[in-house]
């Protein structure tokens, strides 16, 4: 199987403050007696299954700004994420939610199995069709979301509320006016010999239209495989608006730095009407942004972060290489 490309380093549950905690046994109306801790994901907060004295079962994520300053907004989107969704076969239910300001803690529905092995073919296939009857799915059932989050300072991610691609595509365009103070190990030669028609390729972006709900986040170690096949969606911290192709195309990514990923555009037809020029600018756009942040950015306890974007940022703009015939 493949394993899922682990980022944070997570607290264990037993360190998760004693308030928070108690609103745990409490919610499940049983102490918690067997823990079980989970790796993977960018959360430096816990990530744990639970089984309580009279056998519930559940699953906890808890964060609190000691950890990670920027983390529990996080969590807060992907609480306003499920209770707009509701219960759906497709990614865990929201038991119930915890939030005093400083810790943020969900439990969620304890989903049995595995991350996928998305080495193999069928399993690829089966992450795409689900992917398109997720888009399907939350779009049926949210049909509007809360207005972006006012002003243009700091990272979009960590504004409140839902995201907005064309703010994250704001930040893209930006950033190629500092691409130059990049070191030249996390940038290739090329996009710095190309800066101008490159950024006119990723302002192409904001003209997509960004009408549409979406994941943004699907990757290995945000899904989960039951035992029956079909797959669930996790973490929902970068749920928002978008293009109708951003989630088709986030979902094949996992092969982007294979000619796999140039033929399986076409099976989407939302990624055949965005147009392989539209690929490319958001290979780029992501590539140069996450650059940018493993040059510049400060991970409160998250020591991996740093390197994970740099090899994210090569497999993506090594993609966009390939495509505009560079390599």
């Amino acid at each position: 199987m493949s394993a899922p490309r682990a980022v944070g380093v997570r607290a264990a549950y037993p360190t998760i403050p004693r308030h928070v905690r108690a609103w745990v046994d409490s919610t499940l109306a049983s102490p918690v007696v067997e823990t079980h801790e989970q790796v993977g994901g960018m959360s430096p907060g816990c990530a744990t299954r639970l089984v309580c004295a009279d056998g519930t079962r559940a699953f906890v994520k808890a964060v609190g700004t000691e950890l990670n300053p920027h983390t529990p907004v996080l969590f807060r989107r992907e609480v306003l994420a499920l209770e707009l969704l509701g219960r759906h076969p497709l990614w865990a239910g929201l038991i119930a939610s915890y939030d005093d300001g400083d810790w943020v803690a969900l439990l969620l529905e304890d989903v049995e199995g595995s991350h996928p092995d998305l080495s193999l073919d069928e399993e690829m296939e089966r992450l795409v069709e689900q992917t398109d009857e997720l888009s399907a799915t939350m779009n049926a059932r949210v049909t509007s979301l809360p207005p972006p989050t006012p002003g243009d300072g700091g990272h979009a991610l960590y504004r409140p509320g839902p995201t907005d691609f064309a703010t994250v595509a704001r930040g893209w365009v930006g950033v190629f006016d500092r691409l130059h103070e990049i070191p030249p190990d996390l940038l290739p030669r090329w996009v710095l010999d190309r800066i101008d028609p490159l950024r006119e390729g990723v302002s192409m972006l904001l003209a997509e239209a960004t009408d549409t709900v979406v994941h943004v986040d699907i990757r290995n170690d945000n899904l989960i495989q039951r035992p029956t096949g079909e797959l669930v969606f996790l973490d929902w911290g970068a749920f928002g608006r978008g293009p109708v192709w951003l989630d088709p195309l986030v979902a094949r990514l996992e092969r982007v730095d294979s000619p796999w990923f140039d033929r399986s555009l076409t099976s989407s037809p939302a990624l055949r009407a965005a147009g392989d020029e539209v690929v490319t600018a958001w290979l780029v756009g992501m590539g140069t942004i996450l650059a940018w942040r493993a040059h510049s950015a400060v991970d409160v306890n998250l020591p991996t972060l740093a390197d994970f974007r740099r090899r994210e940022s090569a497999r993506f703009l090594g993609a966009a290489a390939r495509r505009l015939g560079l390599a």
